[in-house]
């Protein structure tokens, strides 16, 4: 087995780092190149959440389906996805440290062919970077100063409605859903949408 393990510092409480993950709205605001997500379950929160998410990747769409298999508030949520005969295992965890919070990902790849044991080595470089990426943006997202609603015309991230929250989370939902959608996402087969 293979892993990744991204760790960030963010200005900002657990609860806040924690939906960012693990509600698939809020994620897609965060991370600017997923640019759709479809839900494969009448689950939309929590364990047994099934979704496709779809982003943009070296100027190509890719998608892949995953599924949260682990959610405890404020703690960690776990997403599963298989994808080029690999399963990829991804958990954030959040962890307050003062006023900040530390928040990790780990990504384990558990290749299931000859060909797949051969090709992760050489696609966890590629995965390495688009998480960090990722990580970079959630940061980013949950450290931003939100101003209050009406102020300035933009109501806070919490009271935007899907349509004008960004394309992913309009085709989301409204409501929470967590997803914490791995980060480089298993790296997807490469299907044109």
């Amino acid at each position: 087995m293979a892993s990744v393990t991204v760790t960030r510092v963010i200005e900002a409480p657990a609860d806040v780092v924690f939906r960012t993950v693990a509600d698939i709205g809020r994620f897609s605001q965060a991370v600017p190149h997923i640019v759709n997500v479809e839900f494969l379950s009448e689950v939309r929160s929590g364990v047994g959440t099934r979704f496709r998410e779809t982003r943009l990747m070296n100027g190509r769409e890719a998608s892949t389906e995953l599924e949260v298999t682990e959610y405890v508030e404020n703690d960690h949520v776990r997403i599963v996805s298989e994808a080029g005969g690999t399963i990829w295992d991804t958990v954030f965890t959040v962890s307050p440290a003062g006023g900040s919070t530390e928040l990790t990902m780990v990504m384990d790849a558990r290749p299931q062919k000859l060909s797949a044991r051969l090709a992760v080595p050489l696609m966890l470089r590629m995965v390495k970077g688009a998480v960090e990426t990722d990580m970079d943006a959630v940061k980013v997202f949950c450290e931003r100063p939100v101003e209050p609603a009406g102020q300035a015309g933009t109501p806070p991230a919490e009271t935007l409605p899907a349509e004008t929250a960004g394309p992913a989370a309009a085709a989301g939902s409204a409501g929470a859903t967590p997803s914490a959608v791995t980060a480089a996402a298993p790296p997807p087969d490469m299907k044109p949408s």
